[in-house]
């Protein structure tokens, strides 16, 4: 379980830190070129992935092959949905709106996978969402596709964690990472020839360092879900609201006001608490699936 929650905090920093890039190219490429490339490039770690026993026909021949695509279509649709968030909006604002994604996941770990949430959690949950209702504060700033995107991002991320809790028993680490990899490659190598425009050798380290990065984050948030419960590490994601502040500030100069501070402490602070609630019947009966898989 403890592995579990640090390999998801792991997981989230790396994916800042990929956020950071394409926000760094927004204005430079169309997004589904940023996501074609990091997506290319992020298969490099991936492959670190592939057992001396496993063959590549193997891996390309998934158990499940209806959820790993379910999988595909999740973790596709919510990269380009997260390219384009992070190129329209301040990365406070859009992580803000993304951090909704424990919420949905509380809801559809409890009815697909029947996980228990506690009170203690739903209360550190809803505390978080707040904190996301400070930053945004719909109504007195004008919402616009970039907050859309972060939303369907969010719902995106949910189903993607629901779905790796469900196929990480079944199927191997570098079929779940390879699928959703080479998805969004084909489907962004698609969409960006319209627009396409060549990358400068400025723009290369960039995207190599973005890539690589997601790469790193798709292998530890995939090894996370076959040690915890799904309602247990989405939380961790709440940790990159300090990434956020830090990276947002240093690179790009956005400084959130003192109400949007307060929420974005808010939402951490409800995070940390998440993860320190400790409903132990929840982990319970998620604990002793896994030890039956390893005993089978």
């Amino acid at each position: 379980m403890q592995s579990g929650i640090l390999l998801a905090f792991a997981a989230y920093l790396a994916y800042s830190c990929s956020d950071a890039a394409g926000k760094m190219l927004g204005a430079q490429l169309p997004i589904f070129e940023i996501g074609f490339f990091m997506s290319l490039i992020a298969l490099a770690p991936a492959l670190l992935l592939k057992r001396a026993d496993e063959t590549w026909r193997a891996l390309a021949a998934p158990k499940r092959p209806l959820l790993v695509l379910a999988r595909m279509g999740t973790g596709t649709f919510g990269g380009i949905s997260a390219v384009y968030a992070f190129t329209h909006l301040p990365m406070a604002e859009a992580y803000s709106l993304i951090f909704l994604l424990p919420v949905f996941v509380a809801v559809l770990s409890g009815l697909f996978l029947k996980e228990v949430v506690g009170l203690s959690r739903w209360v550190a949950l809803l505390g978080g969402l707040a904190g996301v209702m400070l930053v945004v504060r719909p109504g007195f700033n004008a919402l616009t596709l970039g907050h859309l995107a972060a939303l369907a991002c969010a719902f995106s991320g949910a189903l993607t964690s629901i779905l790796l809790r469900q196929l990480g028993p079944t199927e191997k680490r570098l079929t779940l990472v390879g699928a959703v990899l080479v998805a969004a490659t084909v489907v962004n190598g698609v969409l960006m020839i319209p627009s396409f425009v060549a990358p400068t050798a400025a723009h290369w380290p960039i995207l190599v360092a973005g890539g690589l990065a997601a790469g790193i984050g798709h292998i530890a948030m995939v090894t996370a879900a076959r040690l915890a419960p799904a309602s247990r590490i989405a939380p961790a994601q709440y940790s990159q609201i300090v990434w956020a502040a830090i990276l947002g500030a240093a690179i790009f100069g956005e400084f959130p006001d003192p109400i949007a501070v307060a929420g974005m402490a808010l939402v951490g602070f409800c995070g940390v608490m998440t993860l320190s609630g400790g409903d132990a019947a929840a982990a319970k009966p998620a604990r002793n699936r896994f030890l039956r898989l390893r005993k089978a």
